[in-house]
């Protein structure tokens, strides 16, 4: 009875059985992520089992959280997107040290926070465009699919900017397992996306013992691990860097970050609370304030044990539609995440092939946004799709975002509809113009 009323079970019309299933709903769409995180943010020099223990104790800790605090059944984990900015432009592309990177995670989050309780945040979500918010999600996503393709060498740069990258042992294991993932997801099979990646960890493995006896292949393309269960792996805590991210030189890359991370996780709270009918009166997400407040917690916790920020979690729609409602839901799935902490040397040993085809599924989820996008009115479309396609061709999520802010503003001076502008818009388009500057 005390689980009851302190969750509401009854009030909001579930049951505690239904809470349990629809949190394992939840964990088994999102779980993925526990094997994709690692194998994208390990490539800024961060060690895979270290990164594993990150995600997974983020991800625990955040979800029961929202569910003791905010009493919703919204799961968080690191943020697909998030981490390919970190990844890939923050430390590939603009050379800052992985240490600085979190330290980056870990101001954003405070900066998150403040913004949380003084309500500011209400005032910047307003300020943004949908259509550009759409568009940077779609283009994310396709920044994934890009970042899938080229891992296992599908693309590559050729005479043109990118070209088909051949056929061989690598991208014919990854056209096999791209279907079998297509599949398993179309069929609406739970936990299809992590299901998809053993299976194809699976033939991977096969491939690369018998390819190799038989002289087919010069080196295996990946081999099972010499034990299965290990400790966890805390190399990563508190290695976060202050000094170097309160640089002048970190002020893009951290305004990316926070707003990458605060309207991915508003545009989740919109979308899913809308699902469940967890609303107000006025229709505003139910105890949005403390939600945002969790998931600004998380952030800043991210940085302190060693990944790229955490958000709320799309997926946690699915547990919603299993009937899901309350925090019990989220703390389910929060406490499902531990038992992999000791998984580290099972989740090691998988390729990129089993994980490539999950980044192309995930970009098509991501890439459903562009529906929202009014493309007959083109002062919103040409800005949105400025956005979308920059994030990909340029690598960088942050031009993606300056741009689109820049031409949307743009356009409406230009155009003379002034009533679309605002002072937050135009202070937005200042720290737009400073990250220019600073990435250039």
């Amino acid at each position: 009875m005390r689980v009851d009323s302190f969750f509401k079970i009854k009030e909001r019309g579930s049951n505690i059985k239904t809470e349990i299933i629809a949190g394992i709903t939840t964990f088994l769409t999102m779980s993925y992520i526990i094997v994709v995180n690692p194998m994208i943010l390990k490539k800024t020099g961060m060690s895979f089992e270290g990164v594993l223990f990150a995600t997974v104790l983020v991800s625990s800790i955040s979800s029961i959280l929202m569910g003791l605090y905010a009493n919703l059944p919204y799961a968080l984990a690191p943020g697909m997107g998030i981490n390919a900015f970190f990844t890939f432009t923050l430390v590939s592309e603009m050379g800052v040290p992985w240490q600085t990177g979190l330290g980056a995670v870990f101001i954003s989050g405070l900066i998150f926070i403040l913004l949380t309780i003084t309500r500011i945040r209400t005032m910047v979500v307003s300020a943004v465009p949908e259509s550009i918010r759409y568009a940077v999600a779609a283009g994310i996503g396709l920044f994934l699919a890009l970042i899938g393709l080229s891992d296992i060498g599908f693309i590559k740069s050729g005479a043109t900017v990118v070209t088909f990258g051949g056929f061989n042992e690598k991208t014919i294991l990854f056209c096999i397992g791209l279907i079998i993932t297509s599949v398993l997801v179309s069929k609406g099979i739970k936990g299809a996306l992590l299901l998809s990646i053993f299976i194809n960890s699976a033939i991977a493995t096969v491939v690369s013992v018998i390819g190799v006896k038989i002289g087919i292949i010069k080196e295996p393309i990946t081999s099972l691990p010499s034990h299965f269960i290990s400790l966890p792996n805390m190399g990563l805590f508190f290695k976060l860097d202050l000094t170097g991210a309160l640089s002048i030189a970190m002020i893009a890359p951290i305004f990316t970050l926070l707003f990458t991370d605060m309207f991915d996780s508003i545009s989740t709270f919109l979308g899913v609370s809308q699902v469940g009918g967890l609303v107000t009166k006025d229709g505003q997400p139910l105890n949005v304030d403390r939600a945002l407040m969790v998931d600004a917690i998380a952030t800043t916790l991210s940085g302190i044990l060693g990944t790229s920020s955490a958000t709320t979690y799309i997926e946690s729609a699915s547990g919603i539609k299993e009937g899901g409602r309350t925090g019990l839901s989220s703390m389910v799935t929060g406490l499902l995440f531990l038992p992999f902490m000791f998984l580290s040397p099972v989740l090691s040993f998988i390729p990129s092939v089993a994980t490539s085809p999950v980044l192309i599924i995930v970009g098509v989820f991501m890439a459903q946004s562009l529906k929202n996008i009014e493309w007959t009115k083109m002062d919103e479309s040409i800005p949105a799709f400025v956005a979308f396609i920059l994030i990909p061709l340029t690598y960088s999520i942050t031009q993606g975002i300056v741009w689109g802010f820049l031409i949307y503003t743009a356009i409406k001076i230009f155009t003379g509809k002034f009533g679309d502008i605002n002072v937050v818009l135009i202070i937005i388009d200042i720290f737009a113009l400073i990250a220019l500057v600073l990435i250039s």
